[in-house]
């Protein structure tokens, strides 16, 4: 399986929303908490080509987008595929 990063915060709807998909899926993932890390929220926005918001998921070198972005994978049938390539 792919190594996956997310990005979040720890008020964030959207995040627990993510997390929670990924978890149910069994999926071990790398969390970084953007709130109290102005360094890490720079990385998060490098990567994500200047998005600002969380969370902002990657999945291995591709960045999946947000939680809306990776539930519409997987109510496609494409987040396993792209989990486990």
């Amino acid at each position: 399986m792919k190594p996956v990063e997310i990005y979040t915060s720890p008020l964030c709807g959207y995040c627990h929303a993510a997390k929670r998909l990924l978890n149910d899926k069994g999926v071990q993932y790398t969390e970084f908490n953007v709130a109290m890390n102005p360094a890490k929220k720079r990385e998060m926005m490098d990567r994500a080509r200047g998005r600002h918001t969380v969370p902002q998921i990657f999945v291995g070198t591709v960045h999946v987008g947000g939680c809306d972005e990776l539930f519409a994978l997987e109510r496609a049938g494409k987040l396993d595929t792209l989990l486990a390539a």
